[in-house]
C-alpha cells in the first residue's frame, strides 16, 4: 500500500495556494474589472461589494502566502457563507441553479483551512517554527 502521509502537508498547501488566488480573482474583477467586469455589477461599486472586494483581497493574499492562515481562511469562509445566503440562496434551492457553487466550495474549503492549517510553503511556519504542526492523520 503506498504511504501518502508524507505528502499532505505539500498538498494542503498546494489547495490552499491555488484556491486563494481563485479566490484574488474575484476581488481584481471587483476592483480592477480584470480578467473582466462581473456581468450586471454596477460602477461605483455598492458598500456591500466594496466591503467583499477588500475582505477577498486581504484574506486572498493571506491566505496565498500562508500568514495568519486560520484566521484569514475562517473569515473568508464567513464571507462566502454570507454571499451564498444573501445572494445566492434566494434565487432558488439548488445550488447549480442559483450560481451559488463556487461560494459554497469556497466556503468549506476555507473553513476545511482554518482547522487544517497552512500546510508546509507557508509563512506562518517560519515566523512561528517552534509550535507544532498537527498532521491531518493524527488523532486525538
Amino acid at each position: 500500500m503506498l504511504n501518502t502521509t508524507k505528502w499532505t502537508p505539500h498538498v494542503l498547501a498546494i489547495m490552499r495556494i491555488v484556491t486563494a488566488l481563485l479566490f484574488l480573482e474575484h476581488a481584481t474583477m471587483k476592483f480592477f474589472q480584470f480578467p473582466a467586469a462581473i456581468p450586471g455589477v454596477t460602477y461605483p461599486l455598492p458598500a456591500i461589494m466594496l466591503a467583499a472586494g477588500a475582505i477577498e483581497i486581504v484574506t486572498g493574499l493571506l491566505i496565498t502566502v500562508g500568514l495568519f492562515t486560520r484566521i484569514a481562511a475562517f473569515i473568508a469562509s464567513g464571507e462566502m457563507a454570507a454571499a451564498y445566503w444573501m445572494a445566492h440562496a434566494p434565487q432558488g434551492f439548488w445550488p447549480a441553479l442559483n450560481m451559488g457553487e463556487a461560494a459554497i466550495m469556497f466556503c468549506f474549503i476555507f473553513l476545511f483551512i482554518a482547522f487544517a492549517g497552512a500546510g508546509s510553503w507557508a509563512l506562518d511556519n517560519v515566523l512561528r517554527p517552534s509550535s507544532k504542526q498537527i498532521s491531518l492523520t493524527e488523532r486525538a
